[in-house]
């Protein structure tokens, strides 16, 4: 039985790996999609959606969010995702996008699904921010908020101590994990989570739709090395490996904190790991992933999406 989620994207290689894996994967009913600034500008995000849902012919209500941090200024990556924040041959598409605010969309689809939806949200997070703000019923109402962002217990991938999404809107960030009872996918597991080199090479020698997950998957080209690992990570999709199989992350509860004061950890992770204080775990952290699962769940679905 398929599970119903609601993504809150900012496309982005690694975000539209992800979305490619959910949409073809048999398990995951992809029910909505807001998007936010992050590796682009709102602009870019919003169109880079729909070119990646015409691009595997899917339909999907598409709501257009945050274009800017709560507080922060807006600091994207087209350096690493591309010059409109995607590589490849992708199409040039009008979608419709819906006349609802991204934050609106996540309240309206966890009235309409209730428990039976989780929420998956992987850039930064205004969107889900807001949403909490105008419904802080959200965490009960649906069955689970996922995060792609943060490092509990490991270095940062922007700064020597902040994740990427965390470190763009660190307000936002902060708003949610006191909030909304998270599972937060972080560095912690995300720097394992890569996509074997033969399955890259495969798909670049097959050009067409393939050619262009090629460039997804491997979005890092011109940097020779990647961190932490041989073969590029794929941070994002390690949530939807998870959805479908709870199986392949493990996860341990702290209480968490995100450092706003804009000094040299600004958008860190504060993790209780020892106990230190009297707080109690207010989200669960994922600690560890089981690797293998994780990429045979990947290529089903790009497989899936992918197919002629």
């Amino acid at each position: 039985m398929s599970r119903k989620v609601f993504f809150d994207t900012d496309p982005g290689c690694d975000d539209a790996v992800m979305l490619a894996m959910a949409l073809g994967h048999d398990a995951v009913d992809v029910v909505g999609l807001s998007t936010v600034c992050g590796n682009t500008t709102i602009e870019n995000t919003t169109q880079n959606t729909h070119a990646i849902l015409a691009l595997g012919g899917y339909d999907v209500p598409v709501a257009r969010g945050c274009g800017r941090p709560l507080v922060d200024d807006l600091d994207t990556a087209e350096w690493i995702h591309g010059e409109n924040g995607l590589h490849g041959d992708i199409p040039d598409v009008d979608g419709e996008t819906r006349d609802i605010h991204g934050a609106d969309a996540i309240v309206e689809a966890a009235h309409e699904y209730g428990d039976e939806l989780t929420i998956a949200a992987v850039g930064p997070l205004p969107n889900l921010a807001i949403a909490l703000a105008k419904e802080p019923r959200l965490p009960d109402l649906v069955g689970d908020i996922y995060l792609m962002g943060g490092a509990a217990m490991t270095t940062g991938n922007v700064t020597p101590m902040a994740e990427a999404n965390f470190h763009n809107d660190p307000a936002a960030a902060s708003r949610v994990l006191q909030d909304a009872d998270t599972r937060m996918v972080g560095l912690d597991v995300t720097n394992r989570a890569t996509v074997s080199p033969e399955f890259i090479e495969e798909y670049r020698e097959a050009g067409g739709v393939r050619g262009t997950i090629a460039q997804w998957l491997d979005y890092r080209p011109d940097s020779g090395t990647y961190p932490l690992a041989d073969a590029p990570a794929i941070h994002d999709a390690a949530v939807v490996a998870d959805i479908i199989d709870e199986s392949v992350l493990d996860f341990e509860e702290y209480y968490l904190e995100v450092d706003t004061t804009g000094g040299p950890c600004h958008g860190a992770v504060i993790c209780d790991e020892h106990g230190t204080t009297d707080n109690d775990p207010n989200n669960r952290v994922a600690v560890d992933i089981d690797v293998a699962r994780y990429r045979e769940i990947l290529e089903t679905g790009i497989r899936a999406y992918a197919a002629e």
